[in-house]
């Protein structure tokens, strides 16, 4: 698992005791979770210039999620972001993201990822799904680590962290690509409650 990833799962599973949460290791993470978007993350990460890393992030996830470790074949992972929901620190670059150069938020309102395998890959895993985004759809693969469980005022709660890399350009934003890199990175943790 990446440094970056490994971060942010490590900001939710820490804000989640934070918040109240008893650690409770021994819990079965096998279950269906609804995403508590209040504790979860999406971060992306450009260069800018070719001279420095940028980080921008999305406010708005929701979404499902599954995991069995025991049948990986089992586990599901649904999301849906608000690429509205763009946010990096200022209001005139969110609003130039979320125009047609970029985003066009207002033609592709919904930015989802829907899984189609989890399989283990040596102390972790990969995650295999379809990305929507601009209106394009692209396989791309995650590294995946199920972080663990814990429980806040009787709700078990279970979360996961994954980081993957796509071109913007496969998804039909070329604009600026040079002094914006075309690669892409985002790193995911995110909080789900058992249902």
């Amino acid at each position: 698992m990446k440094l970056g990833a490994l971060f942010v799962a490590s900001c939710v599973s820490l804000s989640g005791l934070i918040g109240g949460a008893e650690n409770s290791a021994n819990n079965d993470a096998t279950g269906s979770y609804v995403i508590d978007s209040g504790h979860s993350s999406v971060v992306f990460r450009v260069t800018h210039m070719g001279a420095a890393p940028f980080y921008g992030r999305f406010n708005d996830i929701k979404g499902e999620f599954g995991f069995d470790g025991d049948n990986p074949e089992k586990s599901t992972f649904n999301v849906e972001i608000d690429p509205a929901s763009i946010d990096t620190n200022s209001k005139n670059r969110d609003g130039h993201l979320k125009s047609p150069d970029f985003l066009n938020v207002k033609q592709f309102p919904k930015l989802t990822f829907k899984s189609k395998s989890l399989k283990k890959d040596g102390d972790g895993w990969k995650l295999v799904g379809d990305l929507t985004l601009h209106g394009v759809t692209k396989e791309v693969t995650a590294d995946f680590n199920w972080v663990g469980t814990g429980e806040a005022r009787g709700q078990v709660k279970g979360g996961f962290g994954a980081e993957f890399k796509f071109k913007r350009t496969d998804f039909g934003m070329d604009y600026m690509v040079g002094p914006l890199s075309d690669e892409i990175v985002v790193m995911v943790g995110v909080e789900g409650a058992k249902k």
